[in-house]
């Protein structure tokens, strides 16, 4: 589906859209539901003051609360897709409007319930966790158990609770302004103009013409330094909002806050961002190579994604990108590959193609009681979108492993185990293409697309991690967080990452008011994490046998059972230790050295 125009999103033929009637076959369905979590709002109150009396009243609880959540994340998800479908769509914003409000509602109506089950004395609350009653419910309560310290009293919980709806207003602000509101007009190119976007975006980056790129790149900019005080203060409310809820939960600051639920400790942070440092100079030598093979005398910032090879084009149709994705991952079983093919086709758990109004990037979005979504911009003449459902597939099969493997309660897997699944896809992927080539050229090709997929996940998510600790930390300081402060030191990580070779422009350190992850905070650094230990776990399944693939689906089951260092280490590899790193720094290392033997 070649596009050169952007859809409406009624224009979009049914087959290409992700079939939501699996999760309500009508809004009133829907509605019936909102109403229902209305309802059981109202019950809450039952249980106030009664949770400690006996394991009996506790169980309860844990047993309203659990049922009420599988409702809300149900109601939660329509809205959701129908919103990142078309935000431009009223009755689509209505139906977002609604599920915040009526989840914050129901959030703030049982806000007293985790302090009360936290005031059990902690001797008597874990005998009853000792009984059979509580197994689906014994993992949540020892997780609850260990955030004691930062649990606030039954008030202070309502108030948090109604406050969040307002909280998380800067990343939605953030993402209308970006993805409905502005215009960056269109850019021409050989095969005619193309409206520039978000999604476009990336896309005109990887064009051949340098022309084509630096127009792109110039009107792109130009759209965010004209609104570049609106950005700066939407972060900086979103900063600001972190260090807010670290302080009143007696944190040590946001990060420690970011970093508690899953138990990782900040040295894996730290020596993350150490050990990408001292590998800077591998990556000047990549940009150098690069502007080597593009016949550069200069490398520019709006050059860093061109392709390398022009002596090779490729084109996957949709159908032709899941061909390919159940060959490469035939490793990992029958089972695996066909439940994943069944809903990248004939279940249409995937949104494929841009419209006007839909969210830009890709994303996967899995429930318990329902099928795991995936919403795509693919376009056939971009060999990174073949990745990316890839990716997005690796997402989705972990939601599906761990929804049928664990109680509700602790089915939900972390980000950082997340990346993991994600990005090995993506290393099968690579590596089934990089064996079935006889062609020296694709084989340039091929590895050249490794080079620039480890760039863009283990050291650019790096630096952005840097930039986002850097950013609260100096508003933990008290630092007040200017245009000006953050342009400045993002400007010194563009300097320190590109090295003295690649060119900036003016504007180059407003990209860092375009990245959506920094609403998530502390979120992009396990991108990182996650290429390091998919490098390592794909390596032991392409190498090993049986055991290794079963050792790598039983961490895809596991769910939210275990804290992901833990998990992690079952599968095979010490994410607790600065190694995995390094060895996927070392592995970059390998690919450029075999792309550069083939020059």
């Amino acid at each position: 589906m070649a596009q050169h125009t952007i859809p409406e999103r009624k224009d979009v033929p049914v087959e290409d859209t992700w079939n939501l009637e699996l999760l309500y076959k009508t809004e009133k369905q829907w509605e019936d539901d909102i109403e229902r979590i209305r309802k059981e709002s109202s019950k809450s109150e039952s249980f106030r003051g009664t949770i400690g009396k006996s394991k009996e009243n506790l169980l309860s609880a844990v047993r309203y609360i659990t049922e009420v959540e599988k409702i809300a994340e149900r109601v939660g998800q329509y809205a959701f897709l129908r919103h990142a479908a078309d935000g431009s769509d009223n009755t689509n914003q209505r139906l977002k409007s609604i599920v915040t409000t009526v989840l914050t509602q129901f959030s703030a109506s049982v806000s007293f319930i985790e302090p009360e089950i936290l005031a059990i004395d902690t001797d008597t609350i874990e005998s009853w966790l000792k009984g059979s009653e509580f197994d689906d419910y014994r993992i949540m309560l020892s997780k609850m158990l260990r955030a004691k310290d930062h649990v606030l009293s039954s008030e202070m919980e309502h108030l948090m609770a109604l406050q969040s709806e307002v909280g998380s207003k800067a990343q939605e602000t953030f993402s209308a302004l970006t993805n409905v509101d502005f215009d960056f007009k269109t850019v021409k190119t050989a095969d005619g103009e193309i409206p520039l976007s978000q999604s476009t975006f990336g896309l005109l980056m990887q064009n051949r013409d340098q022309n084509v790129r630096k127009e792109a790149y110039d009107k792109f900019y130009t759209v965010f330094e004209s609104h570049k005080h609106t950005l700066a203060s939407l972060y900086e409310t979103s900063v600001k909002q972190d260090i807010f809820r670290a302080k009143i939960r007696k944190y040590d600051d946001a990060r420690s806050m970011f970093l508690f639920p899953d138990n990782v400790p900040a040295t894996v942070y730290d020596s993350l961002i150490t050990s990408v440092n001292e590998a800077l100079p591998s990556l000047h030598r990549y940009y150098e190579v690069r502007r080597e093979q593009l016949g550069l005398d200069t490398l520019n910032h709006y050059d860093v994604y061109a392709p390398m090879i022009d002596s090779v084009k490729v084109s996957h149709t949709y159908e032709d990108a899941v061909d390919l994705i159940e060959k490469a991952l035939a490793p990992l079983g029958e089972e695996y590959v066909g439940v994943l093919k069944k809903g990248l086709t004939e279940d249409r758990w995937v949104d494929r193609y841009e419209n006007k109004g839909k969210r830009s990037g890709a994303f996967s979005s899995g429930i318990y009681s329902g099928v795991p979504y995936i919403m795509m911009n693919y376009h056939e003449d971009v060999l990174r979108d073949v990745f990316t459902l890839a990716h997005e597939g690796g997402h989705s099969m972990h939601s599906y492993y761990s929804a049928r493997n664990n109680p509700f309660p602790s089915y939900d897997y972390t980000i950082f185990e997340a990346e993991v699944a994600s990005t090995f896809n993506e290393q099968l992927l690579a590596r089934y293409l990089l064996d079935n080539s006889d062609d020296r050229e694709m084989k340039r090709f091929i590895l050249s697309k490794q080079l620039e997929d480890t760039v863009a996940t283990l050291f650019r998510q790096t630096m952005f991690a840097e930039y986002e600790h850097r950013i609260h930390t100096l508003g933990e300081q008290g630092e007040p967080l200017t245009i000006e402060l953050m342009r400045s030191e993002y400007r010194k990580l563009l300097d320190r990452y590109f090295g003295p070779d690649v060119a900036l422009t003016q504007m180059s350190d407003l990209e860092g008011l375009r990245i959506p992850h920094f609403y998530r905070a502390y979120y992009v650094y396990k991108y990182a994490t996650g290429i390091s230990a998919a490098i390592a776990l794909s390596q032991k399944v392409l190498n090993g046998a049986q055991k290794e693939r079963e050792d790598y689906l039983r961490f895809l089951s596991s769910g939210g059972s275990k804290y992901p260092i833990d998990s992690l280490k079952d599968a095979g590899v010490d994410m607790s230790s600065p190694e995995p790193v390094r060895e996927a720094l070392k592995t970059f290392d390998s690919l450029l050295d075999a792309f550069t033997s083939l020059s």
